[in-house]
């Protein structure tokens, strides 16, 4: 007879049965494949930016363009204006470029009808004007910058072009009243240069740093005020 008061054995817990293995394999096929993903999205990237770096370098490069301008009543302060070509070389010619400017000037073939000058020389710019001095003859003195992204604010300077007019109009010459000032010039007491033969027309016999230096005939040397850049302080005149 069972025993109302016994106490039933507890449940037999289910038999243990061990799970298939886990392939590693499967854990490095993950593994390589994130690593590939990883470095082509790396890559891809990388061709991208590099894309753009490209772009933005050719299109600086691409649009970069040069301007000139001459200074018509004093050479020894060249300026810049809008675009024309930075190339210049002794013996190009160029002339006024109507579509960037009314000062603005550009390269040309020397027999086309818009050429007006002749470049006989070429000089390194700088920031001082003043210490540009181009060769007798000069008549016009135009500064080339480089102006980027088609802009026609004054940009970096690159050159100095020494022009003499391909018309019979030569300012620049000797006595004439134009270009830079050289010996043989005339310039008024305030040392303003005039064409010679005028009335108060001082006859210019040197360009020195002092009176002292100043040659033999000299009987009104001027004194300048000073200037950076320009290679004399005083004009010696015969008065």
């Amino acid at each position: 007879m069972t025993n109302p008061y016994q106490a039933s054995p507890p449940p037999q817990p289910p038999p243990f049965t061990p799970g298939a293995p886990q392939r590693r394999g499967n854990n490095k096929f993950v593994v390589f494949l994130v690593l590939a993903l990883v470095v082509g999205g790396a890559y891809g990237a990388s061709k991208v930016l590099g894309a753009d770096e490209g772009k933005s370098s050719t299109s600086a490069s691409a649009s970069a363009s040069p301007s000139a301008k001459p200074t018509a009543k004093d050479p020894g302060s060249p300026e810049s204006s809008s675009d024309t070509s930075s190339a210049w070389k002794v013996g190009d010619c160029g002339g006024p470029d109507a579509s960037k400017g009314a000062d603005a000037y550009k390269r040309t073939g020397c027999s086309d009808a818009g050429a007006s000058f002749k470049a006989i020389d070429i000089k390194e710019a700088s920031i001082l004007p003043g210490s540009i001095q181009c060769p007798a003859g000069t008549d016009v003195m135009i500064e080339v910058s480089i102006s980027y992204n088609g802009g026609k604010s004054s940009g970096i300077p690159t050159n100095t072009v020494c022009g003499r007019n391909l018309s019979n109009e030569h300012p620049g010459d000797a006595g004439a009243g134009g270009g830079q000032l050289v010996k043989g010039d005339c310039v008024t007491s305030q040392a303003k240069e005039v064409p010679c033969g005028g009335s108060g027309a001082l006859k210019v016999l040197g360009l020195v740093k002092t009176k002292e230096e100043c040659p033999s005939g000299t009987t009104d040397p001027i004194r300048l005020t000073i200037s950076v850049g320009r290679p004399y302080d005083v004009i010696c005149t015969d008065g």
